[in-house]
């Protein structure tokens, strides 16, 4: 460990990420840009399926989804459907801090690896937790993916047109990366409670609940006036002008105005300053009644420029626009550029990898990317050998025997 990475936060932080595809890995590699140590666990016959999951590179098949998310991590492989897989694990649990997992309830258990068993062998042990319908419940059997907690959760019945079918909400996993958030932030949670009581804990995320959570006045506004709110398309029902417009070079930009003052300074912009007194349109509840000339009257005025006009005359009259970006927008885009967001390496099989960059920004502690994902078992020897103490001989063996 270099001298600025044990003055990251999470220096000397240990974590097994026994876990498949995202959620929970993406908790560890979230820390993993802080400092913590990851150990990825991954089984022997072909690695955590995510290495085979998008785009595929030159290095072994590993695909841009694995080298991005699996950052900062150092691969082994294990076995833990064999006896020796399970002992080996337990070795790994006594010096760590932390294990992620994201299988089905119970699968731990069926392997002898259950929080009690987990606990005995470290007491101070952080469990994460991940699964489609949490550990307990009457849906915690059912299989769980991203797309479908995004519809169980409440967020896919409001995607897409109003007089259109509900639509998944963007073509990443969300649900996954929003488990795994909170999930990072369960596992600092549970850290710092170590920190006073020397004890560890469970943390049980389901994938629903993350999405379920960012649904804003949905709850209250259902148990107190019955409403149910429905597709609003590129708008909303809450404010008006507030949507998405094209501009005349067949681009389009999103305009944001959330109160009178705001849409005053639109109107300016427009070059119609008396919509702004209208009887009409003054406020935002006559805007909303009023909803179709208003948005139409917005649309004539950015398909009378370029979006690039269109974001300039915007910002320059402090309305909030923004443009709506492909990815080949972001990689033109200063923006992006001048705060680091693009991080390029260079992997001696696949060449140039580009990935998102480290957030938050700590002032004094910035997080870091160390290498893109690693190839499979790149970590057996140092693992196994330096940390676990085992010879060639007994690492051999196991690998003989499809072990590891």
């Amino acid at each position: 460990m270099t001298d600025s990475e044990s003055n990251l936060p999470l220096a000397g932080v240990r974590i097994l990420d026994i876990a498949t595809f995202v959620a929970a890995p993406f908790a560890s590699t979230i820390l993993s840009e802080f400092g913590a140590e990851v150990i990825k666990v991954e089984n022997p016959k072909g690695g955590d399926p995510w290495r085979h999951y998008g785009t595929k590179t030159d290095r072994d098949g590993d695909t841009l989804a694995w080298m991005t998310e699996s950052r900062n991590k150092t691969s082994v492989t294990l076995d833990l459907r064999t006896p020796e897989g399970v002992d080996i694990l337990k070795r790994l649990v006594k010096v760590s801090d932390v294990m992620c997992e994201n299988f089905r309830p119970g699968t731990l258990e069926r392997w002898g690896l259950g929080w009690d068993v987990l606990s005995a062998v470290n007491p101070g042990l952080v469990l994460l937790r991940i699964s489609g319908y949490g550990q307990y419940g009457p849906y915690k059997e059912r299989p769980g993916f991203a797309r479908i907690a995004q519809a169980f959760g409440g967020l896919t019945y409001l995607a897409g047109m109003p007089d259109g079918p509900p639509v998944t909400p963007g073509s990443t996993s969300l649900a996954d990366y929003t488990s795994g958030l909170y999930g990072a932030l369960g596992i600092l949670l549970a850290l710092k409670s170590r920190d006073a009581t020397g004890e560890g804990q469970v943390i049980d995320m389901a994938l629903y609940e993350s999405i379920f959570r960012f649904l804003d006045e949905l709850v209250p506004a259902y148990a107190k006036e019955g409403t149910i709110r429905q597709r609003e398309g590129m708008g909303t029902k809450l404010a008006c002008p507030h949507g998405h417009f094209q501009t005349g070079d067949d681009k389009w930009v999103s305009i944001a105005c959330t109160s009178d003052k705001m849409f005053e300074r639109l109107t300016r912009v427009m070059g119609k300053p008396e919509l702004a007194g209208s009887d009409m349109y003054e406020t935002t509840a006559q805007r909303i009644a009023n909803r179709e000339t208003v948005d139409g009257l917005v649309t004539d005025f950015t398909r009378s420029y370029t979006q690039t006009e269109v974001l300039q005359k915007c910002n320059d009259g402090e309305v909030p626009c923004g443009a709506i970006n492909s990815v080949a927008d972001i990689f033109e885009d200063p923006q992006f550029e001048a705060r680091d967001n693009l991080l390029r390496f260079n992997d001696p099989d696949a060449g140039e990898i580009v990935v998102p960059g480290v957030i938050p920004k700590l002032s004094k502690t910035p997080g870091r990317v160390k290498h893109v994902g690693p190839p499979l078992g790149d970590g057996i020897e140092g693992i196994y050998g330096d940390l676990l103490g085992m010879s060639a001989a007994e690492i051999a063996a196991l690998k003989e025997k499809g072990v590891i």
